[in-house]
C-alpha cells in the first residue's frame, strides 16, 4: 500500500504523461488528490491514457521543442485548472548508442533539444505564474547518466547534466519564494524508452546496478510526489537519487 502524499486540491503539469515514468506519475499525483494535465506530443496516445484513468484529467497536445506550443499549453491549461502548481519535466528520449566521433551532430542536437530545451522552454513558461502565486513545485526528471555519464550515449548523458544544471540554477533563482525546484535522477525503467536503445547497452546499465534490477515507474512516481508536495518545503536545488545504490554521488 502507497504511502498517502496530499496533493489535494493542486494543479499540475506533466510532460510526456501518456506513457512510462510519465504514465506513472500522473496516476500517483491523481490517487493524491490532484488535478493534472498531460502534455503530450502524442494526443491519441495522452487521450486514451486519460480515459484509462480516475480524476480530473486534460489533455493539451503539445510540441515541448516549440516554445511557442509550450505558451500556448500553458495558457489552455491555466484556462481550465486557472493557475498552475506543479510543473514535471519528464518528455525525453534516450537518442542513438554510439561514440563521441560517430555521433551524428544531427542526432545530438536533437536530443538535446528534446532532453535540456523542453525543460528550459516549461520552466520559463510557468515560472512566472508560480512567482505571482508565490506557490510552486518544479521536478525536473533528469538521469543518473548526468551524474555520471554513460559510455556510447554522450548527448542523452550532456542533456541530463544540463537538467540537473538548470535546476540548481533556477532553485536559486526562486529560493525567495514557496518554490521548490529539484531534479530525480532514476536509473533506467523498463519503458518504451528502451526501445531507442541496443541490448548491449541495455545491459550495462543493469551491471551497474547493485540492486540488479531496473526501477520501476511506481517508484519513481513516488518520488516525484513528494517533491511535488506542500511538504517538500525547504528543499530546492536538490538532485534525489533513485539509481538503486549506482550513484556514486
Amino acid at each position: 500500500m502507497s504511502n498517502t502524499i496530499d496533493l489535494k486540491g493542486r494543479f499540475a503539469v506533466v510532460t510526456g504523461g501518456a506513457q512510462g515514468i510519465g504514465r506513472a506519475i500522473v496516476e500517483r499525483f491523481l490517487a493524491s488528490g490532484a488535478a493534472v494535465a498531460i502534455w503530450d506530443r502524442d494526443e491519441p496516445l495522452a487521450k486514451k491514457t486519460a480515459g484509462e484513468l480516475k480524476g480530473r484529467v486534460e489533455v493539451i497536445a503539445v510540441d515541448v521543442t516549440d516554445f511557442a506550443s509550450v505558451e500556448r499549453a500553458r495558457d489552455a491549461t491555466t484556462k481550465a485548472f486557472g493557475r498552475i502548481d506543479v510543473l514535471v519535466n519528464n518528455a525525453g528520449i534516450a537518442g542513438m548508442n554510439t561514440t563521441v566521433a560517430e555521433y551524428p551532430i544531427d542526432e545530438w542536437k536533437r536530443v538535446m533539444t528534446i532532453n535540456l530545451d523542453s525543460q528550459f522552454y516549461c520552466c520559463k513558461a510557468v515560472v512566472p505564474g508560480m512567482v505571482a502565486q508565490n506557490y510552486g513545485r518544479i521536478v525536473n526528471i533528469a538521469s543518473i547518466a548526468g551524474k555520471e555519464g554513460n559510455p556510447n550515449a554522450s548527448a542523452y548523458s550532456a542533456s541530463k547534466a544540463g537538467v540537473i544544471a538548470l535546476t540548481k540554477s533556477l532553485a536559486k533563482e526562486t529560493a525567495g519564494k514557496d518554490i521548490s525546484v529539484n531534479a530525480i535522477t532514476p536509473a533506467a525503467a523498463r519503458t518504451a524508452i528502451f526501445d531507442q536503445m541496443t541490448q548491449q547497452h541495455i545491459d550495462f546499465m543493469l551491471s551497474k546496478i547493485p540492486r540488479a534490477r531496473f526501477v520501476n515507474v511506481d517508484e519513481v512516481a513516488a518520488l516525484a510526489a513528494f517533491c511535488a508536495s506542500q511538504d517538500c518545503s525547504f528543499t530546492t536545488g536538490a538532485v534525489f537519487d533513485i539509481s538503486g545504490g549506482r550513484a556514486t554521488y
